[in-house]
């Protein structure tokens, strides 16, 4: 290869394999430049993305693609993967509606051989082919398969199965640790303590390596030196072995290594590549590893928008969103009241809950990448007296459905959930909050509330203090959470609704943020000559069946809401509706498919939600069309 731009000659994998070591060293840098070129424009999940370029390329220089399967968690540390097979170009359209996915999907190519959003399934998955690879393979050189973990997912519940059933499904399995001692907060719990330790501890791994060497040059006894040395590391290796707790597993580990050092890296898979073993390989890496200002804030640019390269300013949409105004109200509440505790799942910015952390630092919990966990810690908490109030996004709310059922629900336990994204995102089908009201409505004792801005999500969470006799969810999207209205609300009444506008037309019941659109529809119509009631539902559960059944006797009505039709609001105001009404009735939600990814204006005109398109609904329905 000629000496111009590494990065516009590279195609696929294969080009990666053909580089010189010379080339390969240049390689790090064009990519970190691409990175932030683009994700200054479009924002993305930076700083994981730095940390695992070195990683990446080594990975794709010493494993073959055609034959070889690379599986990675977190799909959010895959950028540098994304542009080395084949997808540089896309990369320019990152998180863009009909662009390139911000993780990874086999949709998009066919060298993501398994989606990558939610962190912690990659080493089953990866374990998986494993084992349907030794049960198929006959003769020949076997494919190599390798599970990247990183940003926290070994902590997680599914990745710590995974990890336990390793030996016992294969012998022939690459683990590769991205040690960035960071999730999306830091890393928190024993297991990241543990790796700690095992990075301190990295002259013993030395000091063994170059003992055996020694030995084996010993001509008579040296076999039984060996053999005498592996007895005492035995009785020892709980203590000064860094990789015991893998050790011990049935995994050979190789570690730490540096993850920033690509001679050590490429040395270090090239031998690996050629031992026929389970095995885990550490590498230490730094998130944000190559651009100060996400070296310096990691957590800041774990999830950006659009930011100055050269200052680190990051773009401000100057919205006042849902994350701002729960942290602000959960920080009173924990000053008011001693007994509130706030929990979250590794996710502290994200939630609005630095504030807390930092004035109520006792009553503060970050459990880690560990929803289920968290759930069931707040259980017991609440079991003990206390008011627990856990954080946590909606899409990743889905993986401890159970545990709200059968610990928190069938237990009456007065545990509030508050869950931020409930709506859809950017990021796509892996993170849109838009599937999980059709779950909740099926527990029993649970009720699930819906703020339609700062003041009524903070009147909400003191009156979900103020049950005793069963959880509360409170579901609010990734938005600006300014007042749907200048006159303000009327006291919040559990299980009732609220109108925000009289009209005799037609009538809108829009769920949570979706009454602000309910309420540019109706001013749009006002323009048409048309009279729109608006009506804030409040309460997904309970219900206020008497006002919507009422309603629905007197004129045509919309269900509205950012949520799937099926299994949504909608599902439930059907049933209620049954037999019911006599006008027309019209359901407006996200269809039942996998929505892509891209801004929420794009998705919305896409699947005609936009307030025209609404508007042009509602119209058509006041005249029985």
């Amino acid at each position: 290869m000629s000496e111009r731009t590494l990065l516009d000659q590279i195609q696929s994998p294969e080009d990666v394999r053909k580089l010189t070591e010379h080339q390969l060293k240049r390689l790090p840098d064009e990519i970190r430049e691409e990175l932030l070129e683009v994700t200054s424009q479009t924002g993305g999940h930076l700083a994981s993305s730095l940390g695992a370029v070195e990683l990446t390329v080594a990975l794709l220089h010493e494993f073959d693609l055609s034959r070889d399967r690379i599986l990675w968690d977190t799909g959010h540390q895959t950028y540098a993967y994304k542009l080395l097979t084949g997808r540089r170009e896309l990369f320019q359209s990152l998180r863009q509606f009909g662009g390139c996915c911000g993780f990874l999907t086999p949709a998009e190519s066919s060298y993501d051989i398994f989606g990558a959003g939610h962190a912690g399934t990659a080493l089953s998955a990866a374990l998986g082919m494993a084992a349907a690879r030794d049960r198929s393979t006959e003769g020949g050189e076997r494919e190599r398969i390798v599970a990247v973990v990183g940003d926290g997912a070994l902590g997680t519940g599914v990745s710590l199965e995974g990890l336990n059933s390793i030996i016992e499904n294969t012998d022939d399995f690459i683990l590769v640790i991205n040690d960035n001692k960071m999730s999306i907060s830091p890393n928190v719990g024993a297991l990241s303590r543990y790796l700690t330790r095992v990075i301190r501890g990295r002259p013993y791994n030395s000091l063994k390596r170059v003992g055996e060497k020694a030995l084996s040059r010993v001509p008579f006894f040296g076999k039984e030196l060996r053999k005498g040395l592996q007895r005492v590391e035995e009785a020892t290796k709980a203590v000064l072995v860094p990789g015991v707790l893998f050790e011990e597993l049935g995994l050979r580990y190789i570690g730490p290594v540096n993850g920033h050092d690509l001679s050590e890296l490429t040395e270090t898979f090239r031998a690996v590549r050629e031992l026929r073993e389970p095995l885990v390989v550490h590498a230490v890496t730094e998130k944000g590893r190559g651009y100060p200002h996400a070296e310096e804030a990691p957590e800041v640019f774990h999830g950006t928008g659009k930011f100055d390269v050269r200052t680190g300013q990051i773009s401000s949409s100057g919205k006042y969103t849902f994350s701002d105004a729960f942290g602000r109200s959960l920080c009173k509440l924990m000053q008011e009241r001693g007994d509130v505790v706030a929990i979250t799942a590794g996710m502290t910015r994200g939630t609005g809950l630095e504030e807390a952390r930092n004035s109520c630092r006792d009553r503060f919990f970050d459990v880690g990448i560990a929803e289920e966990h968290a759930v069931v810690f707040a259980a017991g908490m609440a079991a003990a007296g206390w008011r627990p109030i856990v954080a946590i996004y909606a899409t990743f709310m889905q993986r401890a459905m159970d545990y709200v059922f059968h610990d928190v629900a069938l237990q009456k336990l007065p545990v509030i959930f508050a869950l931020n994204r409930s709506g859809v995102v950017t990021d796509g089908p892996t993170h849109h909050g838009i599937h999980d009201l059709g779950f909740w409505q099926s527990v029993p004792e649970l009720s699930v509330a819906q703020p339609s801005d700062d003041g009524e999500l903070d009147s909400m969470l003191r009156a979900a203090l103020q049950r005793k006799d069963g959880p509360t969810i409170l579901r609010y999207p990734k938005d600006s959470a300014s007042a749907v209205s200048s006159e303000g609300h009327a006291e919040v009444e559990w299980g009732k609704a609220e109108i925000l506008r009289e009209g005799q037309d037609a009538c809108i019941w829009g769920v949570g943020r979706e009454s602000l659109t309910a309420l540019q529809v109706a001013e749009q119509l006002e323009q048409e000559g048309y009279s729109i009631k608006v009506v804030n539902p409040r309460f997904v559960m309970p219900m206020d069946q008497a006002a919507l059944q009422k309603d629905a006797q007197h004129m045509p009505l919309v269900t509205l809401e950012n949520h799937y039709v099926a299994g949504g609001f909608a599902s439930m105001a059907a049933g209620a509706l049954e037999q019911v009404s006599t006008y027309p009735v019209l359901h407006r939600g996200w269809p039942r498919q996998v929505l892509e990814w891209g801004s929420e204006d794009k998705l919305r005109e896409r699947h005609r939600l936009s307030v025209s398109h609404l508007a042009d609904d509602v119209s058509r329905l006041t005249k029985g069309g």
